[in-house]
């Protein structure tokens, strides 16, 4: 495509939600973690390599019985609260600003476990309820 000669209408993305096609065999609860695979498919957290964390699902998403794409779901990139781990991988304040590592749908932890986990996303903050964590997957992708 060849550069502007003159103005356009620029489409604009509208509002938070986004929406992706559901992995085969996967069932994405609301309020879920969810995470992109390699087929660029959702998946709902987990300990797993390949993946990245891209916000939380806004719905209930069953493709338990369906081929990869037949349903798509509903997530929201953003800060949220999720489930810290304990002991070694016990998320800090010392942490903030780092990667959050998937655990499961729910859970982050310090570190990739011997590289079994995948990027959730930055730690933002921690309080006694958890670990406030930005999901979205270029953040996550760029996370040290």
């Amino acid at each position: 495509m060849a550069a502007l000669t003159e103005g356009r209408n620029t489409p604009e993305a509208l509002g938070p939600d986004r929406e992706g096609p559901v992995a085969a065999a996967e069932t994405i609860f609301e309020g879920a973690m969810v995470m992109i695979d390699a087929s660029g498919n959702l998946v709902r957290g987990k300990t797993a390599t390949g993946l990245t964390g891209a916000g939380v699902a806004q719905a209930r998403a069953d493709n338990a019985a369906g081929a990869a794409g037949a349903i798509a779901a509903r997530y929201r990139p953003g800060i949220f609260r999720l489930a810290n781990s304990a002991g070694a991988d016990e998320i800090t304040a010392a942490d903030i600003g780092k990667a959050a590592w998937a655990v499961d749908d729910q859970t982050v932890a310090r570190t990739s476990a011997a590289n079994t986990r995948s990027k959730a996303g930055v730690v933002d903050h921690v309080d006694a309820f958890g670990v406030w964590v930005h999901l979205d997957a270029a953040l996550a992708r760029l996370a040290q």
